[in-house]
């Protein structure tokens, strides 16, 4: 492509809007522009390199075994409460009416039309397995688009689903996919973790995993150990479970609940700095609205409730913080002031306040606390389990001396083992080799190909702009001649950009009438792999050979050698011969 007619309209300003790095050089470099919040139309750059993250997926899609369809994004909305998942999605799904009044929704995920669709075609065991795949645009009506390509409304997205009529064949393109993903990553230049992580509104019966790529600017926690390779994003992930202990044990020297004033003492913080305690000897009562029926959530007050984990354990669909007229009503107190002694609606304790000897609660009364409260003697222990986040510095439930890390990261796959969750539903069964009828067993597996564009810069780029990894790059080498009124170095320019593209070999020529310094400025913000400077040492045959973000000088090279140097680049950067 030649620079002088290609439609890059870069920008010297960061847009007032942009906060995720990638958002900022992706709409400075001329990669995508907004239409409206969480929108975005992807200009030729942009698109290019779009085009290079979808062949990869394709490709290694389809090393899998995995055919590839391409399934109506307008999905009826029947089919969505067939499955259960019409209420479930909530307010993100977008919904309309054709003219007959006809209910429809913009798909977000394919899991109902692609097992409806299997369960016409597949009835007998014997064409069982097979894994079906697409890329296709997806919408999903974000409350706060933001983050550029991360959080969008509309996005393109791989997903694919397998059918198997047994848990084997299930596992065996679960592990497929898995691998199928590190090399998708891999080729993509993106450094990443899988962890363990929760179904959300997919669901399923069996394992899942999130694929994050590492990046200070992520959006999602992910949980680490220090010693062994367990790793989990925030709603999955657990500290060591404490030792058990017997309702009341060793509590009789601890005294009754003794009630004393604390004017005006609502927080933990406040707590703890106004009676010299430990937050870790407090015990924190949460009052949730659990579809509509309120329930206590108790966690030490060094922690934070995990939602997930709460919302999983009852099974609801809807989890909120009760307001204020509703903690006044259930405990009699001001918010801030709720203990679970004397509490008459469900207790839920986390594992670490049914561990505790004894702490200080919420009396239900207005500026009063209790002393001396002890699980178990003096409020029920009927529903423990792990409902709070783990933490830094948590022991690791996994092995014995590893402590827990939480990083940041960006989540850009997922996959599920789904079991029979949409095939019993949607009455997707095939015929065994005795005739009875039985429900396909599936799996999920998505990756967010836009997020891919992001998460690549978030990891690769310098003050300069984008430093585009070899598989995702828009071009691979960039030309830029000094100035275009040299009639040497347009000469030798245009007879170079003409023998790599000759090779096949992915070419940017900059022949704009453009001051030099603008023509680096620009070719640093795209971040093209490979830039070529063709200057005042053409006169003794030579070049500027300089990769970007490599670091150093530019390397001087014969213009001759540069073809030959060029596809040595691309081979050992995994793009085999140009």
């Amino acid at each position: 492509m030649r620079q002088q007619s290609a439609f890059i309209p870069t920008m010297r300003e960061v847009p007032a809007d942009a906060e995720a790095i990638s958002h900022q050089w992706l709409v400075k470099g001329g990669f995508i522009r907004q239409l409206s919040a969480g929108v975005y139309s992807f200009l030729p750059l942009g698109r290019r390199v779009l085009r290079n993250a979808e062949r990869i997926v394709r490709e290694e899609m389809e090393r899998t075994g995995a055919q590839e369809v391409l399934l109506p994004a307008l999905q009826p909305a029947e089919l969505w409460r067939e499955s259960g998942r019409y209420e479930v999605y909530g307010p993100e799904l977008v919904r309309l009416r054709d003219r007959g009044e006809r209910e429809f929704v913009l798909g977000p995920t394919h899991e109902e039309v692609v097992t409806a669709l299997v369960g016409q075609e597949i009835g007998t065991y014997r064409k069982l397995p097979v894994t079906l795949f697409q890329i296709q645009t997806k919408f999903r009506d974000e409350r706060r688009p933001r983050f550029g390509l991360l959080r969008c409304r509309e996005f393109v997205m791989k997903d694919a689903y397998s059918f198997a009529a047994d848990w084997e064949s299930l596992d065996a393109a679960y592990r497929a996919m898995y691998a199928a993903y590190g090399r998708i990553f891999a080729r993509c230049g993106i450094r990443y973790l899988a962890v363990e992580a929760d179904p959300g509104a997919i669901g399923g019966e069996g394992g899942t995993h999130e694929f994050m790529a590492i990046a200070e600017s992520g959006e999602d926690d992910v949980v680490t150990c220090s010693r062994c390779d367990y790793a989990a994003n925030l709603e999955k992930a657990a500290g060591r479970t404490p030792a058990a202990r017997h309702a009341g044990e060793e509590a009789a020297d601890i005294p009754a609940p003794e009630r004393f004033h604390t004017p005006g003492l609502r927080s933990i913080d406040d707590l703890a700095s106004g009676l010299g305690l430990r937050e870790d000897e407090l015990i924190k009562t949460l009052i949730y609205a659990a579809d509509g029926k309120h329930v206590a959530v108790l966690i030490r007050g060094d922690r934070t409730v995990n939602e997930t984990k709460v919302k999983n354990a009852l099974g609801v669909l809807d989890l909120e913080l009760a307001d204020s007229a509703a903690v006044s009503a259930i405990t009699g107190a001001a918010t801030g002031f709720a203990g679970p002694v004397g509490l008459s609606i469900p207790l839920l304790a986390d594992d670490e306040v049914a561990a505790m000897r004894q702490g200080v609660a919420g009396a239900n009364e207005t500026d009063y606390h209790l002393r001396h409260v002890v699980p178990g003697r003096d409020f029920p222990l009927a529903s423990t389990g792990d409902f709070r986040n783990a933490a830094e510095g948590e022991a690791c439930p996994n092995c014995a001396d590893g402590e827990l890390r939480v990083i940041r990261g960006i989540e850009i796959g997922h996959v599920f083992k789904l079991g029979t969750k949409y095939s019993e539903k949607l009455g997707a069964a095939f015929a065994d080799a005795g005739g009875e009828l039985r429900p396909v067993i599936m799996g999920c597996y998505g990756i967010g190909v836009t997020r891919l564009l992001s998460a690549a810069i978030e990891q690769h780029h310098d003050e300069h702009g984008m430093v585009w990894p070899a598989g995702l790059a828009p071009f691979h080498v960039h030309i830029v001649p000094v100035s275009d009124k040299d009639a040497a170095q347009t000469e030798a320019a245009n007879r170079l950009y003409g023998e790599l593209r000759a090779e096949g070999v992915e070419t940017l020529l900059d022949d704009r009438g453009e001051r030099f310094g603008v023509k680096l400025k620009d070719a640093d913000l795209i971040g093209i792999p490979i830039r070529i400077v063709v200057g005042k040492g053409i006169a003794e045959g030579e070049v500027e050979w300089k990769e970007r973000g490599g670091g150093g000088p530019a390397e001087r090279m014969a213009l001759a050698d540069v073809p030959a140097a060029v596809k040595r680049w691309l081979r050992e950067n995994g793009l085999g011969q140009a």
